[in-house]
């Protein structure tokens, strides 16, 4: 049995980074962000990683190779991916398309596919499947995208991927991985055409603020140190055993709401809040179908909302799971297109503030991105999705060697709040279902 994929150690030999341009000229213009891209909490950088096996239809291609070319290809399309960010007044972010490319390594390792285990975070040696170039880290005047294929001894390999928030989505990113698998099994252009139109999320004039906007509350107090980063994998029996602990009126809930207020309960009681404090849950909501007439298909920008819910610490963990599954209902009902508008508005009168991380729980649905789906020739990735959660957890789809469907959430708390929170969730897990007159399903055991 292949050991926990934490544990495993294993070198990587990089080649010189070097820059994809794409394929053809491409025109070299700016091209403005919109103001839900440029508020100060996407201005980061985010990592994605992806694992193909063995494929011996593929015997004798080269997957950095294909990888390279295509990335080449699709550029041509998403040729803003090939330029800059710059800056503007009142902080209003903007793309030159200077055409100079992405960065791109080329690697391989010495270690096997199946050493891996059941491929979940955290990843053994990130920081070598995805190598931070210096100097490219940055958010303005900065690549893009960097790009790392690590070919593995065992035939597979494994692509690593780190995008600037402010240019896309979650589903803005896979649509152009997408694109990158489609030119790299054939296609002469991707068979979404990329939109653009940043102008469909801009502020109105004047900007009016007619919605409340809890997740960029001005919240005092320090961050949590988070050094214990762990996965957890609920399979179907899990998240059974959850729902059952709701009223029968609210089990037909989403299990990302499930699993939401599940981890943001038991977060809050592992940090041992003050009662009388607020705590917030803060999760990202797709808008694109928000919209009447919806965002173009092929819209890549930002079309996400951070919905929040807000509750007394006291209160969210005196109640039972049904109170909190209530609260992230609510919060993501909240999200209309008269919220995207009035969000808008509020980035450019409150000059693009970063949403609160003081007692918030933040957490994103990566359960539909889709990012295991996209192909390269190799078939479809084993895992796919964002390789760490730091600030934010992360909601992915996952599945055993035994074929089993199931979700990982990443988690980062201090350790010992980490060891309460295992201790809480696994109560849980033991918990008898609620009473068919709907009350508590169970109390703090803390």
């Amino acid at each position: 049995m292949a050991p926990p994929s934490s544990s495993l150690v294993f070198t990587v030999q990089k080649h010189e980074p070097e820059l994809v341009a794409p394929a053809k000229p491409t025109p070299h213009e700016y091209k403005l962000l919109s103001d839900i891209d440029d508020q100060d909490g996407l201005r980061c950088q985010i990592p994605i990683i992806q694992f193909y096996q063995y494929n011996p239809s593929m015997q004798g291609k080269d997957p950095a190779r294909v990888i390279r070319e295509a990335l080449a290809q699709a550029l041509v399309f998403y040729y803003p991916f090939a330029g800059r960010l710059r800056e503007g007044p009142r902080r209003k972010l903007m793309v030159d398309c200077t055409g100079e490319g992405a960065l791109f390594i080329e690697a391989d390792a010495v270690v096997a596919l199946d050493q891996f285990g059941d491929v979940q975070p955290p990843f053994p040696c990130l920081e070598e499947l995805l190598y931070d170039v210096p100097g490219s880290a940055g958010i303005l005047n900065c690549p893009l995208l960097l790009v790392q294929v690590t070919r593995l001894r065992c035939g597979g390999f494994i692509l690593a991927f780190r995008f600037n928030h402010t240019m896309s989505d979650g589903a803005g990113i896979t649509q152009f991985l997408s694109a990158v698998g489609e030119m790299a099994r054939g296609r002469l252009s991707p068979s979404v055409p990329p939109v653009w139109e940043r102008h469909l999320l801009m502020a109105r004039d004047p900007p009016r603020v007619t919605c409340k906007h809890p997740a960029y509350d001005q919240v005092e107090g320090a961050i949590v140190p988070n050094d214990d980063h762990r996965s957890f994998l609920l399979g179907p029996a899990e998240i059974s055993v959850l729902r059952k602990l709701l009223p029968q009126r609210l089990r037909n809930c989403s299990t990302f709401e499930l699993l939401t207020a599940c981890f943001w309960r038991c977060r809050t009681i592992a940090l041992q809040v003050n009662p009388e404090e607020e705590v917030r849950m803060e999760c990202t909501v797709d808008a694109r179908s928000k919209f009447n007439p919806p965002l173009p298909s092929g819209y890549y920008g930002n079309a996400l909302a951070y919905a929040a819910a807000v509750a007394k610490a006291g209160e969210l963990c005196e109640n039972s799971l049904g109170y909190a599954l209530q609260l992230v209902k609510q919060a993501k009902a909240d999200v209309t297109e008269e919220h995207m508008k009035s969000l808008a508005d509020f980035m450019v009168i409150k000059g693009r503030p970063h949403y609160a991380v003081v007692r918030s729980y933040l957490v994103s649905d990566a359960t539909r991105a889709g990012l295991r789906d996209v192909d390269y020739g190799w078939g479809k990735a084993v895992y796919g999705a964002p390789a760490k959660g730091n600030v934010a957890s992360f909601q992915m789809p996952f599945k055993t060697k035994k074929g089993e469907d199931g979700i990982i959430l990443t988690l980062a708390l201090p350790a010992q709040a980490m060891a309460i929170f295992v201790k809480e969730l696994d109560g849980m897990l033991k918990e008898k279902p609620v009473d068919e007159n709907g009350g508590k399903s169970f109390l703090s055991s803390l």
